[in-house]
């Protein structure tokens, strides 16, 4: 028999709310980001300061298993492919390929500007030199996250990726996420999970060959965006991609059962995850929550799916209108966004903060996940309001390239030197007019 599921509703039908207002009402997981980090700290000086002892200490401990050897051998990585049931491997390759469609598509362009005779400024587009992927493989594996990480890095000419996913019960990655790095030609891979991970990829582990890299992308639970974080600096990062999230829009003309489906389908990732649905019809959201109960009672992963939903980061929100609803959407900044109005179009042309947006009734968020082409590594936490998600553009650095000749640096000089002086720095303008005395 179903029992309720208690997705608690907030009415904000006649209440004036901001983005602080909108985020208190709906926050994120109970443990948040900022007291994540202050909790691995000890953790990631341990990686510092002892490398892969300390990675073998952690999984030990946390995990129950040895994942020595850290470094994957070629000959395991060719068995795991060797081994990879067809019919999958058919839904892997079609994935990769859909990636690299939208990938190539997206790839940014150099450009030139002639300011004058002789004066050009060039933008270029230069891959960072090494890049640390991280795949999940807590409460699920993920070789989609191996697609999604590698396919834009090798499209934007990264020259060396390492991939780093946690060791499963018997002290080895996932044979799936092994297959698929094999299957894209990734020779580099290691069995390493979590904040130590992160770590590993941002100082180098020695004893397993790997070296500090310039970048760090992928998902993660919320210790391993903390790790992103703390790290931030010492490496670069895409973003803060943690735990997962989903916000529905919807009006009356939204399918209840599929609204139902698509929260479960991202509860299901983890306890802490948030599924919010956030609707103008009271109808709708009666309907949405019935549904719930049938169907979280009959999924798989159905306690972790009702501790995702019954917890503080998920909710029902009743609004006014759809303008009020939009409002509350931006606010809220959410990972994954789905529309289900009447006019969605129109609803998106006023959506400003989101990491990817899923487009009506045949566009879920598990579509995103696996087969849309687009990536599936995306901000979390708010970081939609300033970040994006990943992408070929995140392994690329756009550089300046100046290209003066004598006569075009001598149209600006005098320029140059008043500009200098008065800022106080009359040397700056003395470098370029010196160029033009006898």
């Amino acid at each position: 028999m179903a029992v309720a599921v208690n997705l608690r509703t907030v009415d904000l039908r006649s209440k004036d709310f901001d983005s602080v207002l909108a985020n208190r009402l709906v926050p994120r997981a109970a443990i948040d980001i900022t007291k994540a980090v202050e909790q691995i700290i000890p953790l990631l000086e341990d990686v510092r300061a002892n490398g892969q002892n300390a990675i073998v200490k952690v999984t030990q401990e946390r995990d129950g298993v040895d994942p020595r050897p850290i470094r994957v051998s070629s000959q395991e990585l060719e068995q795991a492919l060797s081994g990879l049931e067809p019919k999958l491997r058919k839904a892997i390759e079609e994935s990769i390929e859909r990636v690299f469609k939208v990938s190539r598509a997206n790839l940014p362009q150099p450009t030139t500007v002639q300011l004058a005779d002789g004066a050009m400024v060039r933008q270029r587009w230069q891959p960072v030199d090494s890049v640390g992927l991280y795949v999940p493989g807590g409460k699920a594996v993920y070789p989609s996250s191996v697609v999604m990480n590698v396919v834009p890095a090798q499209v934007a000419g990264v020259k060396k990726l390492s991939i780093a996913s946690p060791a499963q019960p018997d002290g080895r990655p996932n044979k799936t996420v092994l297959a698929t790095a094999a299957l894209l030609g990734v020779k580099d891979v290691f069995c390493m999970g979590g904040p130590a991970a992160i770590a590993g990829f941002a100082y180098g582990i020695p004893e397993a060959e790997l070296e500090p890299v310039n970048l760090v992308t992928g998902p993660g639970n919320i210790f391993v965006a903390a790790a992103k974080r703390a790290l931030k600096g010492t490496v670069g990062i895409d973003s803060e991609a943690g735990t997962t999230e989903i916000l529905i829009l919807a009006d009356s003309s939204a399918n209840a059962k599929y609204i139902a489906y698509d929260l479960i389908s991202q509860a299901e990732h983890d306890e802490a995850a948030a599924a919010v649905l956030v609707t103008d019809s009271p109808e709708l959201a009666n309907a949405v929550i019935n549904e719930l109960s049938d169907l979280v009672a009959a999924t798989e992963s159905a306690e972790r799916v009702r501790t995702a939903l019954e917890g503080q980061q998920s909710a029902v929100v009743l609004v006014s209108d759809l303008a009020a609803g939009i409002r509350f959407t931006n606010f809220y900044a959410t990972e994954h966004l789905e529309l289900h109005t009447s006019s969605n179009e129109e609803v998106l042309s006023q959506i400003t903060n989101a990491g990817a947006i899923f487009m009506g009734e045949h566009s879920p968020v598990s579509l995103g996940d696996y087969l849309a082409g687009s990536n599936h590594v995306l901000p979390t936490g708010q970081q939609a309001k300033f970040s994006s998600g990943l992408g070929v553009h995140t392994f690329l650095r756009a550089q300046q390239v100046i290209d003066y000749d004598r006569a075009g640096l001598q149209q600006v000089a005098e320029l140059v030197a008043d500009f200098s002086v008065s800022e106080g720095l009359p040397a700056h303008g003395e470098a370029v007019t010196a160029r033009f005395k006898p």
